[in-house]
């Protein structure tokens, strides 16, 4: 067993610089009222620079205390996990002493967590997808990806694409493309959704080959929901978003 001793004392630390007055901001940002993507997060009111602060003074996390803290219906709660686990990811793909074992045990831990939901906000999505299961599947089949964003279940869709940001930094588009065209065929037009996908194609251009993004343009930009073209061609030039924004059906 880990020491749940180390959660408590997470716990205790991120307690002692909650601010109220930030809780109430970020329960209004994050879209926690009823109906809304986040509903029913809690928040304590401490920044992320903060939580990472904190976890690094009193990491590394074990994986029995990274599971408690999980487990918290406190939103930085689960933030702090999620960068513990990073830490140890990160640590177990060290060049030297490189632990595949361990990678799976990690990466199969967060897809667990993953598909029970508690990782279920964006902010908790973009800080751990490409860094555990992203860099898990670097040099691995993906299927799990496309089973991801398969599932209308929003955070799963998520992780899936921003788990691709992994393979764009090492000049890899192909993962990207592929979700991006099957969530298009999706319908889905969720605002998180949309800019997840713009985002990833948007860094596609940027960090692969710009050619590669102009002919998914090309191709797609006529079925695309606005905010999501918006993300993609943001690094365009005004002309070219233009002649895109041109393309597009409306939504009927």
């Amino acid at each position: 067993m880990g020491d749940v001793d180390q959660a408590h004392e997470v716990v205790a630390a991120l307690a002692s610089v909650a601010d109220a007055d930030d809780a109430a901001f970020l329960q209004r940002f994050f879209k926690t009222a009823p109906g809304e993507y986040g509903e029913g997060d809690v928040f304590i009111g401490v920044r992320v620079p903060v939580v990472r602060s904190v976890v690094k003074r009193l990491g590394p996390l074990d994986l029995d205390s990274i599971r408690e803290l999980l487990e918290s219906r406190v939103h930085e709660h689960r933030l702090a996990a999620l960068v513990g686990l990073n830490a140890l990811f990160a640590r177990a793909s060290a060049s030297r002493g490189r632990d595949e074992a361990e990678r799976e045990r990690l990466a199969g831990f967060y897809l667990s967590v993953v598909r029970a939901g508690r990782v279920n906000n964006w902010d908790l999505v973009d800080a751990s997808a490409e860094y555990v299961l992203g860099e898990f599947l670097v040099d691995k089949p993906r299927a799990v990806l496309f089973e991801l964003a398969d599932s209308d279940d929003l955070w799963w869709r998520r992780v899936a694409m921003l788990s691709t940001f992994a393979f764009i930094k090492r000049s890899d588009a192909s993962t990207t493309l592929e979700l991006a065209s099957r969530v298009l065929d999706t319908g889905d037009r969720r605002d998180l959704t949309q800019k997840a996908v713009g985002w990833m194609l948007r860094e596609v251009g940027k960090r692969v080959d710009r050619a590669l993004l102009i002919a998914f343009l090309d191709d797609n930009a006529a079925r695309m929901p606005a905010v999501m073209l918006s993300y993609a061609t943001e690094h365009l030039s005004a002309d070219e978003r233009a002649a895109y924004r041109a393309l597009r059906i409306p939504a009927r």
